[in-house]
């Protein structure tokens, strides 16, 4: 027999929905449920906002769609609403750990689920460096502000500047935002949750102050660069739309996640493409896009119209709104590790919950400190190279499978279902693969590289240990493993009862 067995019962092997266990209100797979329908729209909130706002939408008004960054934000969010109801209609079906890991394993198969989940692994933990790094910047400035000076070996990783070693305040954030995450979901949650309202607060802030001082003449003209410079841009802000994605990974820390799950995920979204399009209808009244600061773009904008304290005053809310997104994809990524760990396809080792905390500990501190280490030492622009391919691969395949999943098992109990099936999902899907074309060669080759690594273990341990083969080595261990099934028969033996 080869090391992979490609037959139905090899690596398309599917995790039965109807084997993955039902909703407990006390306990998830050793994971408190904790979280409520708000704490949940934090979560993706803070998710989303954060870099979009305060860093993107600058960058991308100067040098690719001009006052017209709006349409890009739209475009990057129609894209992004495609996925996020396949996310939801999965949500309110599958109450569990693993976001698009988890979906994709139990409508595609083992190996394309091994293929999510190893995938996600590696964007959300660039994805934290990359915030780090990006909050470093914005904190080097306030300590200047202040008249303090550190010193240059501390300030960036290696080859960003003048004697610069290593980013330290980067490295030191991410290890912060682990060891909050060790302290339990609860706590941490309670801490996101304020995070992230200020961080609200102060975009609203930003929007009615700003109002005030937007002159219609910087709105020409409109598209200064074309739709291709709106079409561009949709393509690099796609980053600031998706987390909403991370926040459904909090499935079994959710109380009744099934009905609170699919709210959280729209409401998220729509709270924060609210705030984005108005916020760059501001930013682009207010100052001229060819006078846009791309590192400071608000900051900038209330500085040129003699309000130097706000501008202060965003620095420090940039700092505080950012953290929040290494908080959601952090937590994430650990919440992805846990599920493939416990589901056999890595060590059992890393499934381990802490007895006092309810939370995965070995996971989320190998996490802090790897993504610490990519953001003490790797340039931001290389780091940041690895975040989107992933998750618009992710994307797709997601809502290829809420389309698989519809015509395949129609009658499966849905809290949500997907409207516009299958139109929306095919959006979806020609989107999400459409930006991909925007990426460059060095990042497919590293992309790829990293997926070779992960199918060697796949192959020689994923496979073999899988709870879904019949001779894994838990069942010797007394690990029952998920018995093959219909997706249906849930449904059935709810009608008989």
């Amino acid at each position: 027999m080869s090391i992979l067995d490609f037959s139905t019962s090899g690596v398309f092997r599917r995790k039965p929905i109807d084997a993955i266990e039902p909703e407990d209100p006390q306990q998830g797979g050793g994971l408190l449920r904790v979280l409520g329908l708000w704490q949940l729209v934090a979560l993706g909130v803070g998710g989303i906002i954060g870099a979009g706002v305060f860093s993107l939408a600058g960058a991308v008004a100067k040098e690719a769609a001009g006052p017209g960054v709006p349409l890009s934000f739209v475009v990057a969010g129609i894209a992004s609403a495609c996925a996020a109801l396949s996310y939801a209609e999965f949500a309110g079906m599958i109450p569990k750990g693993g976001s698009a890991y988890t979906y994709s394993y139990a409508v595609l198969g083992e190996a394309v689920g091994w293929f999510v989940g190893w995938d996600l692994l590696l964007e959300y933990t660039a994805i934290v460096a990359v915030v780090g790094i990006g909050i470093s910047g914005y904190f080097g400035f306030l300590v200047q502000q202040v008249g303090i000076s550190l010193p240059q070996w501390t300030l960036g990783a290696p080859g960003t500047g003048q004697g610069h070693v290593v980013d330290l305040f980067a490295m030191l954030l991410c290890l912060l935002i682990a060891f909050v995450l060790t302290r339990g979901v609860r706590n941490a949650a309670r801490a996101e949750s304020v995070l992230v309202w200020l961080k609200v607060g102060l975009v609203v802030l930003i929007i009615c102050l700003g109002a005030f001082y937007v002159n219609t003449d910087n709105y020409t003209p409109f598209l200064p660069f074309g739709w291709n410079g709106v079409l561009f841009g949709a393509s690099i802000v796609f980053f600031a739309v998706f987390g909403y994605d991370a926040m459904s990974t909090a499935a079994e820390e959710s109380a009744q996640a099934r009905k609170m799950l699919p709210k959280a995920i729209l409401i998220s979204l729509t709270i924060s493409m609210t705030l984005y399009i108005l916020a760059c209808l501001v930013l682009t009244g207010m100052i001229k896009y060819t006078e846009i600061d791309p590192t400071s773009a608000f900051a900038r904008a209330f500085d040129v119209v003699g309000l130097p304290g706000i501008a202060t005053l965003i620095s420090v809310g940039a700092v505080i709104g950012i953290a929040t997104v290494m908080f959601t994809f952090m937590f994430a990524v650990t919440r992805v590790w846990f599920s493939m760990a416990r589901d056999g396809l890595l060590p059992r080792w890393f499934a381990a919950v802490d007895t006092k905390h309810h939370v995965p500990v070995r996971v989320t501190w190998i996490v802090g400190i790897v993504s610490a280490l990519i953001a003490g030492f790797t340039p931001i622009v290389e780091a940041a190279q690895l975040t989107n391919i992933g998750i618009l691969l992710a994307f797709a395949i997601v809502c290829s499978s809420v389309i698989v999943l519809r015509y395949r098992s129609p009658d499966i109990e849905r809290s949500f279902r997907m409207p516009g099936m299958p139109i929306i999902p095919l959006v979806g899907v020609g989107a999400s693969i459409w930006l991909t074309i925007y990426l460059t060669e060095l990042t497919w080759l590293r992309f790829t590289g990293w997926l070779l690594l992960g199918l060697a273990i796949y192959a020689f341990y994923g496979h073999r240990n899988s709870h879904l083969n019949p001779s894994s080595p838990h069942r010797a261990n007394g690990v029952q493993p998920l018995q093959t099934g219909n997706d249906t028969s849930r449904v059935a033996r709810s009608r008989k009862a």
